[in-house]
């Protein structure tokens, strides 16, 4: 069957998705805004999952028709394969927004839809996320209606590993995307001095280690009518690849310390990783090659006194600029006035991301002189 795959991204980072869609084999993908579409069978579904450390979630295009009044909804809701989609056992929730359209009412929308996969399937219809296993988006836009089958589930930045999590995270799929971005390709140290919870360390372990982001988690996929364990078993083998480089985190707080330790021994990176108690001052190179300095600071949004943080980021800067020559730099902050206190020779910055209800941006710098 060939299927139209769109892998979600928070806007501006649709490019550096596509470069990850590529890079994993996919040809003919094409970003758009807010992912990119690509095409391929249920086990190019499966994998897109597994192995796609940016996107967000994996839809899968399973209809799309014109209709201009609830009538017509209902009669081409009608005509999707339904029974071939989804399980008679598993809930359903049905997700409808409508823009600029004749039909303008989401709910009456989704009650059509609802009723025609009711009636070709038996599935029990749920309004709550929580008691969903699968779920249908439905967008309405400019009187075309979209049907996507959400096939990730949980959102796939929740790799299955952190259980411990400190103020404000990064995302592990923005880190991944983070990382690209800043050049790194899996060779080569990373250093973070503010590491936290770990995300950017034990990512670009992962990455390194050829490690599957998806290998210890469950996908909504796996409750749909097309699903095949046997094909699925076989695709999740692959993955792990020998490492030579080191990955460092260090933070000024002891239990991001610990909880740190234990994020990356329940990934399987413990062995590559170090983490240990240090003020952002006291930040060293370790012993070989330079690689890449990645830190998401406190902004001040959130965490922190911004006047006091102007101190914090200097510290960095001058820690930095002294000690880590020839070290590439990536600092994530939502404030240019922060990341400018560094002192540090940035590039032109990236468009800013969407992160947490705030909007970050990327600064990166070449090797430091």
């Amino acid at each position: 069957m060939d299927l139209e795959i769109f892998a979600a991204v928070p806007p501006s980072l649709e490019p550096l998705l596509l470069e990850e869609v590529h890079a994993a084999g996919w040809t003919g993908a094409e970003a758009g805004p807010g992912g990119v579409t690509f095409r391929g069978g249920w086990p190019d579904v499966w994998r897109a999952n597994l192995v796609l450390r940016g996107a967000g979630r994996i839809l899968v295009r399973v209809a799309e028709f014109p209709a201009v009044h609830l009538a017509q909804l209902d009669k081409r809701a009608r005509k999707v394969d339904w029974t071939g989609l989804l399980r008679p056992d598993r809930p359903v929730r049905v997700e409808v927004a409508t823009k600029a359209s004749r039909i303008y009412h989401a709910g009456a929308a989704a009650e059509r839809i609802e009723r025609a996969i009711a009636d070709a399937t038996g599935a029990p219809i749920v309004a709550a996320a929580e008691d969903a296993v699968v779920a249908l988006k439905v967008r309405i836009d400019r009187n075309l209606v979209t049907i996507s089958l959400d096939s990730s589930g949980a959102p796939l930045h929740r790799r299955g590993h952190k259980e411990a999590v400190g103020k404000a995270p990064m995302r592990e799929t923005l880190a991944a995307l983070f990382l690209r971005r800043c050049g790194y390709d899996g060779t080569g140290p990373v250093l973070d001095p503010m590491c936290g919870s770990g995300t950017f360390v034990i990512e670009a372990a992962e990455i390194a280690a050829g490690l599957h982001p998806g290998r210890d988690r469950a996908f909504a996929f796996e409750e749909l009518a097309s699903f095949d364990p046997g094909e699925w078993a076989a695709l999740r083998q692959g993955g792990g690849r020998p490492v030579s480089a080191g990955f460092h985190g260090s933070d000024r707080d002891d239990g991001a310390v610990r909880s740190a330790a234990a994020n990356a021994a329940r990934a399987g990176v413990a062995d590559l990783c170090s983490f240990e108690r240090r003020a952002v001052s006291d930040a060293a190179p370790p012993p070989g090659p330079p690689g890449l300095v990645m830190v998401n600071p406190p902004y001040g949004a959130r965490i922190g006194n911004r006047k006091l943080l102007f101190g914090l980021y200097g510290a960095l800067g001058r820690t930095l600029a002294e000690r880590f020559r020839g070290w590439r730099v990536g600092i994530v902050t939502s404030d240019g006035g922060l990341a400018r206190a560094t002192g540090l020779p940035f590039l032109p910055a990236d468009p800013p991301v969407p992160h947490g209800g705030l909007r970050v941006t990327l600064w990166r710098t070449d090797p430091l002189p």
